[in-house]
């Protein structure tokens, strides 16, 4: 399963041509691509047409949306921002957090658009999508 985080969807649904929206546009349907209720949440809340909203909504829905962060999520997301920290690098979101910290747990790759990641590909082990 591919996750696929809200930096590439609000591209994807924006019609911003990146590799990772071709990417996405081309596996829509042939590969397993999902993404968590967080990832839902923060597409959702930048979307500013009522219109749109209701196709994005439509549209991510009908694939896997996985539910986080639940317990062991949440203490393992803790364990790895700070094993990050004492690193001397910092997360800026929790929510970057939690995402990175499930697809390692699951066994997911992500797809995504944001250096914040890198860090977890790096020193955790995080699989990402090369494109």
């Amino acid at each position: 399963m591919v996750i696929v985080d809200s930096s590439v969807w609000i591209d994807y649904f924006h019609k911003q041509a990146t590799e990772q929206t071709a990417w996405l546009k081309s596996s829509i349907g042939l590969r397993p691509v999902g993404l968590t209720n967080l990832i839902l949440c923060e597409v959702l809340q930048g979307e500013r047409d009522e219109r749109r909203l209701g196709n994005t909504l439509k549209h991510l829905v009908s694939l896997p949306v996985f539910e986080l962060p639940g317990t062991e999520v949440a203490i393992a997301a803790a364990k790895n921002y700070r094993f990050l920290r004492n690193r001397g690098i910092t997360v800026r979101t929790t929510i970057d957090c939690l995402i990175a910290t499930f697809c390692i747990l699951e066994g997911h790759r992500l797809l995504h658009r944001d250096h914040d990641y890198n860090s977890f590909e790096e020193h955790l082990g995080l699989k990402v999508v090369k494109v």
